[in-house]
């Protein structure tokens, strides 16, 4: 498992969900069924596809930055340092994305 692929299958665990059990990642449940945040980064492939909207950045933005507070002060088991780390690195390119007005590049 890629280390990008852990890092969303711990924010979806943070959200109240298993990943695997999502359409596209070996389970049968429809993404319709979620109403959360960071869906569009989530449900997102891991090499490119459809780029997110500014709209969606700030959305994820806001949610990763809570997920992370959340974790950074509960310790806990839902994210990893690692995957603090990585969301507050993420948290930044999105905050940067939102200024800009223009969507980040999956590469």
């Amino acid at each position: 498992m890629t280390r990008f692929a852990a890092f969303r299958q711990r924010l979806a665990e943070a959200e109240g969900f298993v990943l695997s059990e999502m359409g596209g990642f070996g389970g049968e449940r429809p993404w319709s069924e979620v109403s959360i945040a960071l869906e569009p980064l989530l449900d997102h492939p891991d090499d490119g596809g459809d780029d997110l909207s500014p709209t969606e950045c700030a959305s994820l933005l806001l949610r990763l930055e809570a997920i992370t507070d959340q974790g950074a002060q509960e310790g806990g088991d839902q994210l990893l340092p690692q995957h603090i780390e990585d969301a507050r690195r993420l948290a930044g390119i999105l905050r940067l994305c939102t200024e800009k007005g223009v969507p980040p590049a999956f590469l």
